[in-house]
């Protein structure tokens, strides 16, 4: 397995090529982007541009190790309302675009949400009606994906949906696409579940993996932890991993630090090794 950073894990304000930099003297071997609404990599980058970011990654002699979005927040395919699902959709197929341009193989897709605790004021939608959104809008994206030679990585995410490895596992079924999987993220399982189990249900359905850490007696966000000092249990999350035979990317999605933020970085990136059983 290789190690990857998510850019989300750097201060902002950081540029893709600085950010780039600094993961490859971390010692990274990839690095995810993330499409925006606007700036870097925005929705209305042009193909130049696009290319220009991949130039970045060749000369910094690091790879681009997937493509995220944090804008299925702001727009669910989940939603009660179709514009805001079509906007959705129009997200995926700008990120599928890019990825496909950049060499990534997977994308990362919120699926939408029921309810979000985190973001106040957020639309609360029917588990039935989201989970029908959802399947509808992902499925039709699927043809897009495939055409694209590129995959869908449905994230599980603290979005009140999709809450087991046995539903995340029949959502993926039911589309029955070999460009549609998960892209499973080991932290955000620990305040519901084990990780392992998610990797064993899910098995070759998994595009590609998030670490981060949790600890279950912390409250809300305040529990997300530095790698090992949470309670995922990360041997077991390897060796599950390798039984399904694995041998992607674990791109690490951290906070930066308040004070000092780039040696989170460095500190994750030594944190990794271990995981690894490099060190």
């Amino acid at each position: 397995m290789k190690k990857g950073i998510n850019i989300w894990s750097f201060p902002q304000g950081m540029s893709i090529e600085e950010c780039m930099r600094v993961a490859k003297s971390a010692g990274f071997e990839g690095i995810e982007l993330s499409i925006n609404e606007t700036g870097e990599l925005g929705l209305e980058s042009n193909r130049n541009d696009i290319l220009r970011y991949k130039k970045m990654s060749e000369d910094t002699g690091i790879e681009i190790s997937g493509l995220a979005s944090g804008l299925y927040w702001k727009y669910p395919f989940t939603s009660n309302s179709r514009e805001i699902r079509e906007k959705a959709k129009d997200i995926c197929k700008k990120q599928i675009e890019f990825a496909n341009i950049l060499g990534v193989d997977t994308v990362l897709v919120v699926p939408g949400y029921v309810g979000v605790d985190f973001i106040p004021g957020s639309e609360v939608i029917e588990y039935d009606r989201a989970y029908d959104n959802a399947l509808e809008a992902i499925s039709e994206l699927s043809m897009f994906a495939e055409s694209s030679n590129v995959c869908i990585g449905v994230e599980n995410v603290w979005n009140k949906f999709l809450l087991s490895p046995l539903e995340m596992r029949d959502f993926i079924d039911k589309i029955n696409s070999k460009n549609v999987g998960a892209y499973l993220d080991v932290g955000n399982i620990i305040y519901t579940g084990y990780p392992e189990h998610w990797v064993k249900i899910l098995a070759h359905r998994i595009k590609k993996v998030h670490v981060k850490d949790y600890r279950r007696q912390g409250c809300g966000l305040s529990g997300f932890v530095d790698l090992l000092a949470g309670d995922v249990d990360f041997p077991k999350v390897i060796s599950a991993l390798k039984d399904i035979g694995y041998n992607d990317y674990l791109n690490a999605e951290m906070s930066a630090y308040k004070h000092y933020p780039l040696q989170m970085i460095y500190n994750t990136s030594r944190s990794l090794d271990k995981i690894l059983g490099r060190d």
